[in-house]
């Protein structure tokens, strides 16, 4: 069953830690996905609620927020747990990585768009990534940046507001 086969990889991305917060948030995250595998409607709502209820516990057990209608890739890891709030409209690529105090979401609340997160990207603790971009692949994205624009891939996002600097290659 792809449910378990999820938790199973996830476990392992935290190195089998059951323990780790962000393993946690993972689990309901992968109920919440599973459920709409479930086509009957009046099926469907019990494992809402329960959802629902999981999500809000999770959210303020750990601090961290990830909605189930965020597509991540594999290897998708939250480092330390606390302050970290990630829109619905985002999505995240292969072997990403966030920090305490990271916001992934909506510059302003008419435009419904959030940032396209590509593979490989490391976010530092306390990031802002902000607005209807995309950040490329294999990407660092620095603690307390506030990146408001795209982020080609390769690069280093540092600063406020962030400025992009190119990784040299070897």
């Amino acid at each position: 069953m792809k449910l378990f086969n999820n938790i199973k990889a996830d476990l392992a991305t935290y190195n089998g830690s059951w323990s780790s917060q962000g393993f946690w948030v993972m689990l309901v995250y992968r109920f919440g996905r599973w459920r709409y595998t479930i086509k009957n409607g009046m099926l469907r709502k019990p494992f809402s609620l329960i959802y629902k209820l999981l999500y809000k516990l999770i959210q303020i057990i750990t601090g961290i927020e990830l909605p189930c209608e965020v597509p991540i890739g594999a290897n998708f890891r939250i480092d330390h747990f606390g302050d970290i709030i990630i829109s619905g409209y985002a999505s995240f690529g292969d072997n990403c990585v966030l920090r305490n105090g990271v916001t992934v979401g909506l510059k302003n609340i008419e435009e419904k768009a959030a940032p396209r997160i590509g593979n490989n990207v490391n976010i530092g603790a306390g990031a802002k990534i902000l607005g209807n971009i995309t950040i490329g692949n294999n990407v660092d994205i620095g603690a307390n940046a506030v990146v408001i624009s795209a982020v080609p891939d390769n690069a280093l996002a540092v600063g406020v507001p962030a400025r992009i600097i190119r990784k040299k290659e070897n």
